[in-house]
């Protein structure tokens, strides 16, 4: 099964790290374009709370239903219900470094479906593609939260 995981640090404390994770806007704001994400209901952050969406890679629509778990102010876990993958959950935790640095690390677990989903996952979801689009949240996190301070 492939992991991924990735970690930097904001200059923000750990609450306005949490606060920016539990805006149901957030999964528009963190995907980076070409990519276009089209909500379709979003409940606002809490144990057993879903979020169903699709993502738009060009003409290709990749519907997503996450249930959310272990909720806390250090973070929580997104897991697919219905999805592209055949498996894929996302642990955000937020880690206090000092009372104004807050890290945080990505970890996600997943594996591909066989057949063409398995391929257009593949793709999406490779190393590269995952590194890019982390590269960017992190980017975003960084400039989001600074206007907050």
């Amino acid at each position: 099964m492939p992991v991924f995981d990735y970690a930097f640090t904001v200059a923000a404390p750990l609450a306005a790290v949490a606060e920016f994770h539990r805006d149901t806007s957030a999964l528009k704001i963190l995907t980076p374009p070409p990519t276009i994400v089209q909500l379709h209901a979003i409940e606002p952050l809490g144990e057993g709370s879903v979020s169903t969406f699709t993502l738009w890679v060009g003409p290709l629509p990749l519907r997503w239903k996450a249930v959310h778990r272990n909720v806390s102010d250090r973070g929580f876990t997104d897991v697919q219900a219905v999805g592209p993958a055949a498996k894929w959950e996302h642990t955000h935790t937020f880690v206090p470094l000092t009372p104004e640095t807050t890290q945080i690390r990505e970890h996600i677990e997943y594996e591909h479906k066989p057949g063409p989903w398995g391929l257009v996952t593949r793709v999406l979801f490779s190393r590269p593609s995952l590194w890019f689009m982390f590269g960017y949240r992190a980017w975003i996190t960084r400039r989001r939260l600074a206007r907050r301070h």
